[in-house]
């Protein structure tokens, strides 16, 4: 006659009272060792440092200086720096027509009408440079303002050669350093705006 269990799974009581069993043992070993070794078990305590480094604040120490000009003074440094821009756009205006020329781009007369009306801008350009100019009560203006005056009028004797040197019998010499010595002085010229604004704006 077959025998009826009543639980099919016998095993599963069993096995909470071995694990109750083993923690039990294990726990009294732990305490004997403990004992027998005058050893203390203290918990360890991790101590955690911060390895970031702090924070440093720069303070700012960039100081502003204010320059009150006159205004007569400023309204002349706008208006030569205003002729600076004249200057290169005379400048380049040059320099295309003599490329074109070189590069045979336009007839003959086309350049000569040309090289003649770049007479005409300078002369005009030389105008602008000496009226108004600065306010008289300041020398140093002055005196910087009549070297301006003495490099467009060479600029426009450069422009006048540059005409004689087209036309001459020649093959290109007087032309090559006329277009030499008009670069120079219109590099001299814009440097001087910028050495005259620099001058009285700084400090």
């Amino acid at each position: 006659m077959e025998t009826f269990n009543e639980d099919p799974k016998p095993g599963r009581l069993v096995l909470p009272l071995v694990l109750i069993g083993m923690i039990a043992t294990t726990y009294t070993f732990i305490n004997r060792i403990a004992s027998d070794n005058e050893l203390n078990i203290t918990p360890v305590v991790e101590e955690v440092t911060d390895d970031s480094e702090p924070e440093v604040v720069i303070e700012d120490t960039t100081t502003t200086t204010t320059t009150t000009l006159p205004s007569e003074v400023v309204s002349y440094l706008e208006e030569i720096s205003s002729e600076r821009i004249q200057s290169i756009d005379l400048a380049n205006k040059v320099l295309q027509a003599n490329d074109n020329w070189d590069n045979e781009n336009v007839s003959y007369q086309e350049a000569k009408d040309e090289f003649a009306s770049f007479i005409d801008d300078a002369a005009e350009f030389v105008l602008i440079v000496s009226d108004p100019g600065p306010p008289s009560t300041f020398a140093g203006l002055v005196k910087s303002h009549e070297e301006l005056k003495s490099l467009a009028e060479l600029i426009y004797a450069d422009s006048q050669e540059l005409l004689a040197g087209l036309t001459s019998s020649d093959t290109g010499e007087r032309r090559a350093s006329a277009l030499e010595s008009f670069n120079n002085n219109i590099d001299e010229f814009q440097k001087k705006i910028e050495e005259i604004v620099a001058t009285n704006t700084s400090n």
